[in-house]
Protein backbone atom coordinates (compact mmCIF):
# COMPACT_ATOMS: atom_id res chain seq x y z
CA UNK A 1 0.00 0.00 0.00
CA UNK A 2 1.18 3.77 -0.65
CA UNK A 3 2.01 6.41 1.86
CA UNK A 4 -2.21 8.35 1.00
CA UNK A 5 -3.28 4.88 1.40
CA UNK A 6 -2.09 3.88 5.06
CA UNK A 7 -2.89 7.86 6.17
CA UNK A 8 -6.59 7.03 4.61
CA UNK A 9 -6.41 4.26 6.23
CA UNK A 10 -5.51 5.01 9.29
CA UNK A 11 -7.90 8.17 9.28
CA UNK A 12 -10.71 5.98 8.30
CA UNK A 13 -10.19 3.32 11.06
CA UNK A 14 -10.20 6.67 13.49
CA UNK A 15 -13.16 8.04 12.25
CA UNK A 16 -15.06 4.94 11.63
CA UNK A 17 -13.49 2.00 13.52
CA UNK A 18 -15.61 -1.15 12.19
CA UNK A 19 -15.70 -3.61 15.13
CA UNK A 20 -15.25 -7.23 14.38
CA UNK A 21 -18.20 -9.66 14.70
CA UNK A 22 -17.87 -13.01 15.21
CA UNK A 23 -20.92 -14.96 16.74
CA UNK A 24 -19.65 -18.50 18.08
CA UNK A 25 -22.48 -21.10 17.64
CA UNK A 26 -21.87 -24.83 18.09
CA UNK A 27 -17.81 -25.20 17.95
CA UNK A 28 -17.96 -28.90 17.35
CA UNK A 29 -19.44 -28.05 14.01
CA UNK A 30 -17.09 -28.27 10.59
CA UNK A 31 -18.80 -25.31 9.45
CA UNK A 32 -18.38 -21.31 9.44
CA UNK A 33 -20.05 -18.89 7.59
CA UNK A 34 -18.66 -15.65 6.31
CA UNK A 35 -21.28 -12.90 4.83
CA UNK A 36 -19.45 -11.04 3.40
CA UNK A 37 -20.91 -7.38 3.89
CA UNK A 38 -24.59 -8.41 4.65
CA UNK A 39 -25.30 -7.26 7.75
CA UNK A 40 -29.13 -8.38 7.79
CA UNK A 41 -27.89 -12.03 6.87
CA UNK A 42 -25.26 -11.62 9.58
CA UNK A 43 -27.91 -10.51 12.25
CA UNK A 44 -31.18 -12.68 11.23
CA UNK A 45 -28.25 -16.26 11.14
CA UNK A 46 -26.75 -14.89 14.73
CA UNK A 47 -30.48 -14.87 15.84
CA UNK A 48 -31.38 -18.35 14.56
CA UNK A 49 -31.20 -21.60 15.53
CA UNK A 50 -28.99 -22.18 12.44
CA UNK A 51 -26.01 -21.51 14.95
CA UNK A 52 -26.84 -25.01 16.79
CA UNK A 53 -25.61 -26.23 13.28
CA UNK A 54 -22.68 -23.81 12.83
CA UNK A 55 -19.02 -23.54 14.45
CA UNK A 56 -19.42 -19.06 13.51
CA UNK A 57 -20.52 -16.79 11.64
CA UNK A 58 -18.82 -13.55 10.89
CA UNK A 59 -18.27 -10.62 8.20
CA UNK A 60 -15.82 -9.78 6.12
CA UNK A 61 -14.86 -6.18 4.69
CA UNK A 62 -11.37 -6.19 4.14
CA UNK A 63 -9.18 -8.17 1.55
CA UNK A 64 -6.03 -7.91 4.33
CA UNK A 65 -6.70 -7.61 7.91
CA UNK A 66 -9.64 -9.68 7.73
CA UNK A 67 -8.57 -12.48 5.38
CA UNK A 68 -5.46 -12.89 7.98
CA UNK A 69 -8.18 -13.13 10.81
CA UNK A 70 -9.96 -15.76 8.93
CA UNK A 71 -6.72 -18.04 8.89
CA UNK A 72 -5.22 -17.64 11.94
CA UNK A 73 -9.13 -19.01 13.18
CA UNK A 74 -9.18 -21.85 11.13
CA UNK A 75 -6.03 -22.65 11.91
CA UNK A 76 -6.08 -22.25 15.65
CA UNK A 77 -9.47 -24.46 15.55
CA UNK A 78 -9.47 -27.80 14.21
CA UNK A 79 -13.06 -28.57 13.77
CA UNK A 80 -13.38 -25.71 10.96
CA UNK A 81 -13.30 -27.43 7.97
CA UNK A 82 -15.66 -25.59 5.50
CA UNK A 83 -16.11 -21.94 4.76
CA UNK A 84 -19.65 -20.49 3.32
CA UNK A 85 -19.23 -17.31 1.65
CA UNK A 86 -22.42 -15.69 0.82
CA UNK A 87 -23.64 -12.16 1.51
CA UNK A 88 -22.87 -9.29 -1.03
CA UNK A 89 -18.87 -8.60 -2.05
CA UNK A 90 -17.91 -5.49 -0.62
CA UNK A 91 -17.49 -2.63 -3.12
CA UNK A 92 -14.25 -2.14 -3.99
CA UNK A 93 -11.96 -4.51 -1.81
CA UNK A 94 -13.89 -7.39 -3.14
CA UNK A 95 -12.56 -9.56 0.13
CA UNK A 96 -14.45 -12.36 -1.02
CA UNK A 97 -12.91 -12.24 -4.17
CA UNK A 98 -9.83 -12.13 -2.28
CA UNK A 99 -10.90 -15.02 -0.19
CA UNK A 100 -11.14 -17.46 -3.37
CA UNK A 101 -8.05 -16.31 -5.09
CA UNK A 102 -6.02 -16.61 -2.26
CA UNK A 103 -7.71 -20.30 -1.48
CA UNK A 104 -7.06 -21.38 -5.03
CA UNK A 105 -3.43 -19.46 -5.82
CA UNK A 106 -1.89 -18.80 -2.19
CA UNK A 107 0.39 -15.84 -1.61
CA UNK A 108 3.81 -14.79 -3.15
CA UNK A 109 7.00 -13.99 -1.80
CA UNK A 110 5.76 -10.85 -0.46
CA UNK A 111 2.87 -12.24 0.74
CA UNK A 112 0.38 -10.75 -1.63
CA UNK A 113 -2.76 -12.78 -2.76
CA UNK A 114 -1.97 -13.67 -5.93
CA UNK A 115 -4.75 -12.62 -8.70
CA UNK A 116 -6.43 -11.00 -6.56
CA UNK A 117 -7.98 -7.51 -7.75
CA UNK A 118 -8.21 -6.28 -4.50
CA UNK A 119 -6.50 -2.37 -3.91
CA UNK A 120 -4.25 -4.14 -0.88
CA UNK A 121 -4.23 -7.81 -1.24
CA UNK A 122 -1.21 -8.04 1.48
CA UNK A 123 -1.19 -10.05 4.15
CA UNK A 124 0.77 -10.60 7.63
CA UNK A 125 0.01 -14.29 8.08
CA UNK A 126 3.25 -16.31 6.91
CA UNK A 127 2.93 -18.53 3.66
CA UNK A 128 2.98 -21.83 5.78
CA UNK A 129 -0.19 -20.62 7.62
CA UNK A 130 -1.63 -20.14 4.04
CA UNK A 131 -0.73 -23.50 2.76
CA UNK A 132 -2.14 -24.50 6.27
CA UNK A 133 -5.05 -22.72 5.62
CA UNK A 134 -5.89 -24.08 2.39
CA UNK A 135 -4.98 -28.13 2.92
CA UNK A 136 -7.69 -27.73 6.05
CA UNK A 137 -10.71 -26.15 4.57
CA UNK A 138 -13.09 -26.26 1.59
CA UNK A 139 -14.92 -22.89 0.47
CA UNK A 140 -18.20 -22.65 -0.90
CA UNK A 141 -18.33 -19.84 -2.95
CA UNK A 142 -22.08 -18.40 -3.08
CA UNK A 143 -21.18 -14.90 -3.37
CA UNK A 144 -24.10 -12.61 -3.93
CA UNK A 145 -26.51 -15.50 -2.26
CA UNK A 146 -28.66 -13.09 0.63
CA UNK A 147 -31.01 -15.24 1.14
CA UNK A 148 -31.18 -17.01 4.88
CA UNK A 149 -33.39 -19.96 3.79
CA UNK A 150 -30.89 -20.67 1.08
CA UNK A 151 -27.87 -20.64 3.04
CA UNK A 152 -29.81 -22.59 6.08
CA UNK A 153 -30.66 -25.13 3.84
CA UNK A 154 -26.97 -25.61 2.07
CA UNK A 155 -25.70 -26.01 5.90
CA UNK A 156 -28.02 -28.74 6.15
CA UNK A 157 -27.34 -30.36 2.73
CA UNK A 158 -23.47 -30.40 4.30
CA UNK A 159 -22.71 -33.78 3.96
CA UNK A 160 -19.42 -34.36 6.84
Amino acid sequence: MNILGNIFGDVCKTLFPIPEEVYIGNLKSLIAICVLSSIPLLKEIRNSELMNNISLVGRLFSENKGIDSIIRHVNSNSNVKIIIICGKEGQGHKPGSSLIALYKNGVDDDRRIINSHSPDPFLTVSKTEVKKFQSRVRLINKIGITNFEEISSLVHSIQY
